[in-house]
C-alpha cells in the first residue's frame, strides 16, 4: 500500500465516523464525557501515587511509622478516583455501543429502502449474495470504529494531561519516556500498509462467500437432482479457504502489532527508571516525581494502543462504508408523477404504443410492439421462447421502464402515476410463485386487512379453496419456507389468490397456471373471467385451451407484433403461428406441479 494510499485510508476512515458524529452528536457526547470523565481520573491516580509515595511511603521508611489519618485520605483519594473512573467506564461503553448499533440499523433501514425504490433492471445487475452482504457484513464493517471512538477522544485528552503532568514533575524524565512516541507513529504506519490490503480483500471475500453460499441454497434442488454436491462445495470451499489465509495473514501482523504497541511504553517505563535512579541519587529530582513519570508513561501507552485499534478499524470500515454508498448512490431508481387511478371502475384499458426495451443495446428485446386490451377483455400473448413475453409483462406492471414508446392505463401513461398507485390497479401473477413462511392467510393477504370471506372468494376463482379446506389447519396452516409443503400447481393457485383478493383492474398472467392440468386451468380461467370484477386480462400462454379463451390474441416475433386477430384467425392466416401452437399442443407436458 502507498503512502498516499494509506493517508487517504486515514481520511477516510474519519470521514466515516464524522458521519456518524453528526447523526448522533447527544449520544457521542455524551459517550465522550464519559470517557474524558475515566482519562481524567486515571491521571488523577498518578498523582494520588505521587503524592503518596512522597508523603506517607518514604516517611514510613523514614520514621518507621505511618500515620492513621493519612492512610485513611489515601484510602478515600483511591476510592474515590475509582469510582467515578468507573462512571466514566460505563458512560462511555454504553454511549459507544449505542452509537454503534443505531447506525447499524439507520444503514440497514436506508439500504433496504433503496433496495425497493430501485428497479427491477439494478437488480438484475447485482447477486444476491452481494446485496445481502451490502446489508449486513458491510453496514457492521462500516461503523466497526464506532466502539473504540469515543475511548479514543477521551483518551487523547488523558494522554495530553499525562504528557503536561509528566512535564510538570521532571522536564527530563519526560522527555526522555516521549521518545517512544516516534517508534509508536513508525509501528502504527506499518501496521496500516501491511494490514489495509488484506482487511480490504477479506471484505470483498466475505460478500463472494455469502453469493456462493446463497446461490447454492437457491438452487438447492439443481444440485442435488444433478447430483453436484461436491462441485458446489468445492467452490464454495475455495472462497471460503481464501477468506481463512487472508484472515489469518492480517491476524499474523495484528498478532506482532499489539505486543510490540504494549511493549514500546513498558520500555520507556525501564529507561524512565535507570535514568530517574540517576537523577535521584544526584539530588536532581524526588522520588515521588520519578514514579509519577513512570506511571503516567503507563498511562500513556492505553490512549496509543486505543488510537491504534481506531486506525486499524479504518480499512475494514472503509471497505464497507464504500460498498454501503455504491448500494444508497445508485441511480436508476425510478420517478412517479402525481396522476391517480379509479380503483372502483371495472377493467382497465391497457395500451401499448411502439414500446421498445433492450437488456444490452446490441440485443433490442422488444421493438415497436403495438397493442390493446380493452376494459374486461382478455388478451393472450403467444410467442416463442425468448420472444419477448415476459419482459413486456414486466414493463406493463412496470417493474422496468420501457427505452421508448409508452404504455398507458386509462390514458395514463404508467410514469405519470404516483407511487404506489399502479399496484392498486395491476396484479402481476408470475410464473414460478413464490410464499413465505407463513400460513395461507398471510400468503395471500400478504398483510394486508382483508377478512377472511374475502380470502376464501379468492381462493375459490383460484381453484385453491379445496386443497386449502382440506389442510390441517385450514386458513391458519403454515406453508413452510417458499411454500414446500404444497405442489407447484398448488402454489400458483395460491399466488392467484394473492393477487384475485386485492380486486385489481388489470391481471397480468405470465404462464401462471402452467403447474396446473389443462381441466383446471379452464376452470381457473372461467372464474377469472366471471368473477374478476369485470378485470381486464392479459395472458402469457402455451396451451391452444387457454389461448382459445382468449378475445384477441397477440402473436410475437423476434419481439415484435406478428399479428394480431382471434385465434381461430390466426390459425387460418398465420403458418408460422399455426406451426407454434400446435407444436406447443404435441410436446408432452413437462411441469412438475399438479392439480
Amino acid at each position: 500500500m502507498t503512502e498516499q494510499a494509506r493517508a487517504s485510508t486515514t481520511k477516510d476512515g474519519f470521514a466515516v465516523l464524522w458521519v456518524a458524529i453528526k447523526r448522533e452528536p447527544v449520544i457521542f457526547t455524551l459517550s465522550t464525557v464519559g470517557s474524558l470523565l475515566f482519562g481524567a481520573l486515571t491521571v488523577a491516580d498518578a498523582w494520588v501515587l505521587g503524592w503518596s509515595t512522597d508523603h506517607v511511603v518514604l516517611p514510613a521508611f523514614r520514621d518507621g511509622e505511618i500515620d492513621a489519618s493519612l492512610l485513611w485520605a489515601i484510602l478515600a483519594l483511591f476510592l474515590g478516583v475509582a469510582i467515578l473512573r468507573a462512571v466514566g467506564i460505563v458512560a462511555r461503553r454504553l454511549g459507544a455501543g449505542i452509537m454503534q448499533y443505531r447506525m447499524q440499523a439507520h444503514s440497514r433501514r436506508a439500504v433496504t429502502r433503496q433496495y425497493l425504490s430501485l428497479p427491477m433492471e439494478w437488480h438484475q445487475r447485482h447477486p444476491t449474495g452481494q446485496l445481502l452482504s451490502n446489508a449486513n457484513s458491510d453496514v457492521e464493517a462500516a461503523w466497526g470504529p464506532i466502539a473504540p471512538l469515543p475511548m479514543a477522544v477521551g483518551t487523547v485528552a488523558m494522554m495530553v494531561i499525562a504528557v503536561v503532568q509528566m512535564l510538570v514533575a521532571d522536564l527530563v524524565l519526560a522527555v526522555v519516556g516521549l521518545l517512544i512516541f516516534p517508534c509508536v507513529i513508525a509501528a502504527n504506519v506499518a501496521f496500516q500498509r501491511l494490514a489495509s490490503p488484506l482487511m480490504t480483500r477479506a471484505q470483498q471475500l466475505r460478500a463472494e462467500v455469502s453469493e456462493i453460499a446463497h446461490e447454492s441454497f437457491d438452487g438447492a434442488m439443481v444440485v442435488k437432482t444433478l447430483g453436484r454436491e461436491p462441485e458446489e462445495t468445492a467452490r464454495f470451499a475455495a472462497r471460503a479457504e481464501e477468506l481463512r489465509d487472508v484472515n489469518i495473514r492480517a491476524g499474523r501482523i495484528r498478532a506482532a502489532f499489539d505486543p510490540t504497541l504494549a511493549a514500546l511504553p513498558n520500555l520507556g517505563v525501564l529507561i524512565v527508571l535507570a535514568v530517574g535512579a540517576e537523577r535521584v541519587l544526584s539530588g536532581a529530582t524526588d522520588a515521588g516525581d520519578v514514579v509519577t513519570v513512570a506511571y503516567l508513561l503507563t498511562i500513556v501507552s492505553f490512549p496509543i494502543r486505543s488510537i491504534g485499534w481506531l486506525l486499524g478499524e479504518f480499512p475494514r470500515s472503509v471497505v464497507g462504508f464504500r460498498r454501503v454508498s455504491s448500494v444508497l448512490e445508485a441511480t436508476g431508481d425510478m420517478a412517479y408523477g402525481e396522476r391517480r387511478t379509479d380503483p372502483a371502475g371495472q377493467g382497465a384499458r391497457l395500451s401499448v404504443e411502439h414500446l421498445a426495451y433492450a437488456y444490452d443495446a446490441e440485443q433490442p428485446v422488444l421493438a415497436d410492439v403495438t397493442f390493446t386490451v380493452e376494459p374486461g377483455r382478455t388478451v393472450a400473448l403467444v410467442g416463442a421462447t425468448a420472444s419477448g413475453k415476459s419482459t413486456l409483462t414486466a414493463l406493463v406492471s412496470r417493474l422496468v421502464d420501457p427505452d421508448a414508446g409508452r404504455i398507458a392505463l386509462d390514458g395514463t401513461d404508467l410514469r405519470e402515476l404516483a407511487r404506489g398507485e399502479l399496484a392498486r390497479s395491476v396484479a402481476l401473477v408470475p410464473q414460478t410463485a413464490f410464499l413465505f413462511d407463513d400460513t395461507v392467510r398471510g400468503n395471500v393477504t400478504l398483510g394486508a386487512d382483508v377478512s377472511d370471506e374475502a380470502v376464501w372468494e379468492a381462493l375459490r376463482a383460484a381453484q385453491a379453496d379445496g386443497f386449502v379446506a382440506a389442510l390441517p389447519d385450514g386458513l391458519d396452516a403454515r406453508l413452510g419456507e417458499r411454500g414446500t409443503s404444497l405442489s407447484g400447481g398448488q402454489r400458483q393457485r395460491i399466488s392467484l389468490a394473492r393477487a384475485l383478493v386485492r380486486r385489481p383492474r388489470l391481471m397480468v398472467l405470465d404462464d401462471a397456471t402452467s403447474a396446473v392440468d389443462p381441466e383446471v386451468e379452464a376452470r381457473i380461467l372461467a372464474a377469472l373471467r366471471a368473477g374478476a370484477g369485470g378485470a381486464s386480462l392479459l395472458v402469457v400462454a402455451y396451451r391452444k385451451a387457454t389461448i382459445s379463451l382468449a378475445d384477441e390474441v397477440v402473436h410475437l416475433e423476434d419481439g415484435r407484433v406478428a399479428d394480431r386477430g382471434t385465434h381461430a384467425e390466426l390459425l387460418g392466416r398465420s403458418p408460422a403461428y399455426a406451426r407454434l401452437v400446435n407444436a406447443y399442443e404435441q410436446q408432452p407436458e413437462l411441469s412438475g406441479g399438479h392439480a
